[in-house]
């Protein structure tokens, strides 16, 4: 049976802000630039907000036309995001800067928050960001487990600019009504900057470049100490680099900070265990049991060992647990379906598969499911145990 590494890597959740930034020769004693060859893209926090000349060309012809009828705040909002003129596109594929995001015509949450900074930014308007307490969701990449935060931002308007609308105007890519009564987080930009490098290590890690992930994860650390996640991401990258000492450090660092951030928890079971630490990491898994009875694609995993033995009506009832968790991931709708198509139930399969194909967050998935679903509509073979 596969052996799952369980690797949480948060993608875009803040540490303390309030929490004074650590000393900094303790946090950049972690670093071992020597243990790297230097990184083959240009990583400079320089150019999250840059614009592009095709930008600049944007905000002088369609973004002021918008904003002398409408006002900067509505005007920049409705250039940037109504589907008859910019026509981007939701891809959480990879996370992009400011330019990258406007050139492709689409990004992630991080992403189109910052190239509407950056617009923003660019007109004199005050920009303040927001990170937005939803329920916490969950991706996989290959062997790697993604907690997924979100982010959002307000715009003020121009010092000079008279307007009978609101002081402020929250641009969020949430639908508004998964936005009442939610709770939010002031972040500095110096915090956004953080979590767009640390995302950046995460995707250069899962894809198995491992190098450049390091001077990601150095620079998330750099932009702010407070954030986190960037340690996290440090330890793991240590640990794929196989220098577990250090990947322990790196663990042990945001612990003595969040005792209970059972991420980090997580990982320096994995690394105890890989150092044969045996009696500390079974400590620290019975604690987290205790902390998390149910961790994150718990029953996706016994849902996957279920399908191997040919056991699809276990797998039916551990992918619907997740479901009922995590009610548009994807692929547990993609896992449930073949559970499904296992069963002869053509019917549910069918239906949990146009499920994954509606909440895909990237074309590559989108048009997997898509195909998946198109051929279960001509024919499905029954599999029976």
């Amino acid at each position: 049976m596969k052996q799952w590494v369980i690797l949480t890597l948060a993608l875009t959740l803040a540490a303390c802000a309030s929490a004074p930034p650590p000393q900094p020769q303790r946090y950049q004693a972690l670093f071992h630039d020597e243990l790297f060859a230097p990184p083959t893209q240009r990583v400079d926090a320089a150019d999250v907000f840059a614009m592009s000349d095709e930008m600049r060309a944007y905000l002088k012809g369609d973004v002021a036309r918008l904003i002398r009828s409408k006002g900067s705040q509505h005007g920049l909002f409705e250039a940037l995001y109504d589907k008859g003129l910019l026509k981007l596109e939701y891809d959480a594929a990879k996370t992009r800067n400011a330019s990258q995001a406007f050139a492709a015509r689409a990004g992630n949450c991080l992403s189109l928050v910052i190239m509407t900074a950056a617009f923003a930014k660019e007109l004199g308007m005050p920009v303040h960001y927001q990170h937005v307490f939803v329920d916490e969701t969950w991706s996989r990449s290959g062997d790697f487990y993604l907690s997924i935060g979100h982010v959002n931002l307000s715009l003020g308007r121009r010092l000079h600019e008279y307007s009978p609308n609101e002081v402020t105007m929250t641009i969020d890519f949430l639908p508004p009504q998964d936005l009442r009564n939610l709770r939010t987080w002031v972040l500095d930009e110096s915090t956004i900057v953080a979590m767009y490098m640390n995302n950046r290590a995460v995707e250069q890690l899962t894809s198995g470049e491992t190098n450049d992930a390091y001077w990601w994860a150095r620079e998330a650390i750099l932009q702010d100490p407070r954030f986190l996640s960037g340690f996290n991401t440090l330890g793991v990258i240590y640990q794929m680099h196989n220098n577990l000492g250090l990947a322990q450090q790196a663990f042990e660092y945001v612990l003595e900070r969040e005792p209970a951030n059972t991420r980090a928890m997580s990982n320096l079971a994995s690394v105890l265990s890989l150092r044969g630490q045996a009696t500390a990491a079974a400590e620290l898994r019975r604690k987290l049991e205790q902390m998390e009875p149910n961790p994150p694609f718990g029953y996706y995993k016994r849902g996957i060992a279920a399908m191997q033995n040919g056991d699809y009506k276990l797998a039916k009832e551990m992918f619907a647990k997740e479901v009922d968790r995590a009610a548009y991931y994807h692929e547990f709708h993609f896992w449930l379906a073949l559970a499904y198509m296992g069963l002869g139930d053509t019917e549910h399969a069918r239906e949990h598969l146009a499920i994954a194909v509606d909440n895909s967050t990237t074309r590559k998935d989108h048009d997997l499911y898509a195909a998946k679903l198109e051929r279960l509509r001509a024919y499905v073979p029954v599999i029976r145990r």
